[in-house]
């Protein structure tokens, strides 16, 4: 759990009497209530939520369309190959079936290279990589939906990350509650080739704590390069707009390093923004490969959310919450491993 600024003490001076029948009631009260209220929405908060709640009913149609559609090709394939295989002789039908066989076979030995080769990436990163972590400590601050939104932003990372050539080391810390129950229900989540810690990073990575940059857009510093030695805290909370500057402020009670991304450097955005946990990971692995800024940022920030290139403005270091698209949805296959995790 994220520390927070502790509530206001209320009067001075001492404390009313309290009876023992009080106390009991008192005690579960306080153990009850959250440890952050979250601020009352305003009129713009609360239309951008409506359209966010319209958007994901919209959203949930057409993954049940799609489904529907998929089982209805898969029925027309079936039958079309049964037809195939009743207008021909049983010399014919034996040399179709061998091929038919032939071809499934030649695509899972193709799998199973692409599922190794995966793997062998994904090891030698352990060792030699980029170390990346998600801090999964804010789940009290987000409702289901909002939860469900990072569970899906995570399993994208984790299938861009397996398709790099030379991906990063992903850490997931502080990960327990709703957060882990929704990560656990990911197909082949136990098999990912990644650090799973319950443990805050702090705790997880004490004896490197130096070491530690915690990467938020209210940072005074600029992230010019990344380093190997170093290693790359990303909030993982979903509609930060309502938490505006709690990173910093952990990361700073926590005195670790931290850093922002040079998004303003190389261009501007059309409106205040925030960056989701798989645009943050996917620009840094483009900067891996390229070591170039630039070409990261428009290879990954959609056309939509730019304004105009201007290497002297001073663009708003924000990407709104990209609404999650169907590549979320479809990474999900993607995502599944079929290889042992030796965390």
């Amino acid at each position: 759990m994220p520390e927070l600024p502790p509530h206001g003490g209320g009067d001075a001076g001492a404390p009313p009497h309290m009876s023992e029948e009080e106390k009991p009631l008192n005690d579960q009260n306080a153990v009850d209530k959250p440890d952050a209220n979250p601020p009352v929405l305003s009129k713009n908060a609360q239309k951008k939520l409506a359209k966010q709640r319209r958007f994901e009913a919209k959203k949930a149609e057409k993954k049940k369309a799609a489904k529907e559609q998929k089982q209805r090709d898969a029925e027309r394939k079936r039958k079309e190959w049964e037809e195939s295989l009743a207008g021909v002789s049983e010399e014919e039908r034996a040399k179709l079936v061998e091929s038919r066989r032939t071809l499934r076979k030649e695509r899972m030995d193709k799998r199973s290279q692409e599922k190794e080769s995966k793997r062998e990436r994904l090891s030698l990163a352990r060792e030699q990589g980029q170390n990346v972590v998600v801090d999964l400590q804010f789940s009290h601050l987000m409702n289901p939906n909002e939860i469900h939104s990072l569970v899906q932003q995570i399993m994208y990372c984790y299938a861009v990350n397996g398709r790099c050539a030379s991906p990063a080391h992903l850490w997931l810390t502080g990960c327990g509650g709703e957060m882990e129950n929704g990560l656990k229900r990911i197909p082949g989540f136990d098999k990912w080739i990644i650090e799973k810690e319950n443990r805050s990073y702090i705790e997880a990575l004490h004896d490197r704590k130096e070491n530690l940059v915690y990467l938020t857009a209210d940072s005074d510093t600029v992230l010019e390069e990344l380093d190997l030695k170093k290693i790359y805290v990303i909030g993982g909370l979903v509609d930060r707009n309502r938490w505006k500057g709690i990173t910093l402020k952990k990361a700073q009670e926590q005195g670790i390093q931290t850093a922002k991304l040079p998004i303003g450097s190389f261009m501007k955005m059309s409106s205040s923004q925030v960056l989701t946990v798989n645009q943050v990971v996917e620009i840094l692995l483009k900067f891996l490969e390229t070591r170039d800024w630039k070409t990261s940022f428009f290879a990954v920030i959609p056309q939509r959310k730019r304004f105009q290139v201007d290497s002297e403005g001073n663009a708003e270091d924000e990407i709104e919450k990209d609404e999650q698209n169907d590549d979320l949805t479809a990474s999900k296959k993607k995502c599944v491993e079929e290889v042992p995790c030796n965390s």
